[in-house]
């Protein structure tokens, strides 16, 4: 029974990475880069924060490396619809 509540604990786990995007607070940000240096990706999170945009890139796994690793805790999850309806 534990075995079988291992996998649906990690499936809850990334649909909720999966719907939602890292959002920076740039005024906190010193541009170390440290963020990018720990994406698996290699998505530029550094410059996003220093554009003051969300990583909406469609490669980035939200796989949380950026968040996690970021020692001003600049960087952090939001959660979003991705499959909102618009002006219907």
């Amino acid at each position: 029974m534990s075995f079988l509540n291992i996998f649906k604990s990690d499936a809850n786990r990334r649909t909720a990475l999966y719907s939602g995007h890292v959002v920076p607070d740039s005024a906190r940000c010193v541009q170390c880069g440290i963020c990018t240096y720990n994406c698996p990706i290699g998505i530029d999170v550094r410059a996003h924060v220093w554009r003051d945009e969300a990583v909406k890139n469609s490669e980035c796994l939200t796989c949380g490396e950026c968040v996690a690793r970021c020692p001003r805790g600049v960087l952090r999850f939001v959660q979003t619809d991705l499959f909102e309806r618009r002006g219907a």
